[in-house]
């Protein structure tokens, strides 16, 4: 099949440090070099093992403080065919002036890097299912290209206290309002290169690193050291899937403008637990929730 990225040909992945961007293995197993804009103290360990699997010079590191700051992509878009902009604020800090405008900058930045660099073809943001909704509890709604979480908007910038519970939302608006910017400079811009976004739900599954940051592959972990958690029922996605689909969007011809949902199957915390039990039957698990924002009744089986 033609790919719109050139196999073997070298693809910028922003932060390969965090659970999405360190299965960037996935677009060396499908042929393709990366460059990456982590230190590269940060990743020696999944460096050197992709060194091993994929053999030497498939992988390389250019250094980028502080992504908001004007021009910080410029080096590291050179010579690229395609950019997977996986990097975000995930500080979960509840005051909105200390992530959105952080987050904004850094893709407003590299989409004019990416401008100003003829080889790329291809530009692939990593959003998240929040730019289109947050969970809402045991209602039947319905989700397409065209829906934008206002809700977190609206509440992230909400006049009143910065209290912690307002991080979600915060977050949500975040992924949002940066979404929105890209849309709107393909609009205003008319760059060179085709555009799509990924909008995971809740990532489980292989750890390629044990020392990674922590994000939502820690959750089954924690529960299953008796830790309850207040995520509720919603959709997961494997991992490695999410990462496919960002080679999909940097490579298929036919996906062009697309805001691509990975959304596998729905689940909650006693469908999670259920599974535990069964793998390990010998181990202490906490009772089920009985919380009705945390269970969904209608999706137990």
């Amino acid at each position: 099949m033609a790919r719109s990225t050139p196999k073997y040909s070298t693809v910028l992945v922003t932060s390969c440090n965090g659970y999405i961007g360190s299965h960037v293995d996935q677009l060396l197993e499908a042929g393709y070099r990366v460059r990456t804009t982590r230190n590269i103290t940060k990743i020696q360990r999944l460096a050197a093992s992709w060194e091993k699997k994929y053999g030497a010079g498939r992988f390389e590191v250019i250094t980028v403080e502080d992504m908001a700051v004007g021009g910080a992509f410029d080096e590291a878009v050179k010579g690229v065919s395609g950019i997977a902009h996986v990097a975000s604020v995930l500080t979960f800090d509840p005051d909105p002036d200390e992530v959105i405008p952080t987050a904004l900058a850094g893709v407003r930045g590299i989409l004019k890097s990416a401008a100003r660099e003829p080889s790329v073809k291809r530009f692939v943001y990593t959003s998240s299912s929040t730019a289109a909704t947050a969970p809402i509890h045991n209602k039947e709604f319905h989700i397409d290209s065209n829906i934008w979480n206002e809700a977190d908007i609206r509440a992230a910038h909400a006049p009143g206290p910065i209290k912690p519970e307002r991080a979600w939302p915060v977050y949500g608006a975040s992924k949002t309002e940066a979404e929105n910017l890209v849309w709107q400079f393909v609009k205003e811009e008319n760059p060179q290169f085709v555009v799509n976004a990924v909008l995971p739900n809740t990532n489980f599954g292989r750890l390629l690193d044990p020392k990674l940051p922590a994000s939502t592959r820690d959750f089954p972990r924690n529960l299953f050291r008796g830790e309850k958690q207040n995520l509720p029922p919603q959709y997961y996605i494997d991992i490695q899937d999410t990462a496919r689909l960002h080679v999909a969007g940097l490579t298929i011809p036919d996906v062009k403008n697309e805001r691509l949902f990975a959304f596998a199957t729905p689940f909650n915390w006693n469908n999670v637990l259920r599974i535990m039990r069964k793998l390990r039957p010998d181990h202490q698990f906490i009772d089920d929730y009985e919380d009705d924002n945390l269970r969904d009744q209608s999706s137990g089986e």
